[in-house]
């Protein structure tokens, strides 16, 4: 059986609800599709308070993607310290931080040429 494919457009917006079903802060959308040297599509980057909204974010993208597209990650790695957890979504990679590792970090200066969209926060 084939496997059904994904829409990017589908898969960023649930992404974004279950970030912010469990009030994730900070979410950029990093466009890497212009970028020759990446290795995906998206990078979608958020922070949480503790590694307890961490996980909880985590969770809630796996929660909504999973109902809404029957899809689940291709990997997920960083869930035991939960300071920085990496979800492999293929086209899209997920990158959820807690607010200081993601100053320490800043992988988006890493990505200078990507155009980045900031998802203003409805809470």
């Amino acid at each position: 059986m084939a496997k059904k494919t994904i829409n990017n457009d589908d898969l960023l917006a649930n992404i974004i609800k279950g970030i912010e079903e469990v009030k994730g802060n900070d979410i950029d959308i990093l466009d890497l599709r212009d970028i020759d040297t990446a290795v995906c599509d998206y990078f979608v980057i958020c922070n949480g308070n503790s590694n307890t909204q961490v996980n909880a974010i985590v969770g809630s993208i796996q929660k909504t993607v999973s109902k809404e597209l029957k899809d689940k990650p291709w990997h997920v790695e960083g869930t035991g310290n939960a300071e920085w957890v990496l979800m492999d979504y293929v086209n899209i990679v997920v990158h959820v931080f807690q607010k200081q590792i993601r100053e320490y970090y800043n992988i988006e200066s890493l990505w200078g040429d990507a155009k980045i969209t900031t998802i203003e926060n409805k809470y």
